[in-house]
């Protein structure tokens, strides 16, 4: 279960007055740390606009309390392959697109870039067939 996301450093440049064409999210999980039942996620969290008019960039860490079994697949599988297991990424990735792209807006109107959009809910793994996005 996440328990916080505090995010510790902002930086939004606005390079150029072109106007904006689109916009790219990216969301990276820098390291993880699980201390018993406790993980600290950090992340950062970034949007190119179009053009090289802009961008704006998130750093901050996400606080999860999760049962042994989950901390343990979660260390696991993060010392193995730099990864979290799918069903918590999940969790976690939307979290950090809700909370940024939120925090984002105000951040970004100071320079008169475009709110970074919620792009639609983050799902790993295989979708049943017949049905995308």
């Amino acid at each position: 279960m996440i328990t916080s996301i505090r995010i510790s450093k902002v930086e939004a440049t606005r390079n150029k007055e072109d106007e904006i064409s689109g916009l790219n999210v990216n969301i990276s999980v820098d390291s993880v740390t699980v201390k018993g039942s406790d993980i600290a996620i950090n992340f950062n969290y970034s949007v190119a606009y179009a053009e090289d008019v802009g961008e704006l960039k998130m750093w901050g860490v996400v606080t999860s309390r999760e049962d042994a079994k989950m901390s343990k697949e979660i260390a696991d599988r993060w010392a193995k392959e730099k990864r979290l297991p799918d069903a918590f990424a999940e969790l976690v990735l939307n979290a950090i697109n809700y909370a940024c792209g939120t925090n984002g807006v105000l951040v970004v109107r100071a320079i008169n870039l475009s709110p970074p959009i919620m792009p639609p809910r983050i799902q790993i793994g295989n979708q049943p067939p017949g049905k995308s996005n």
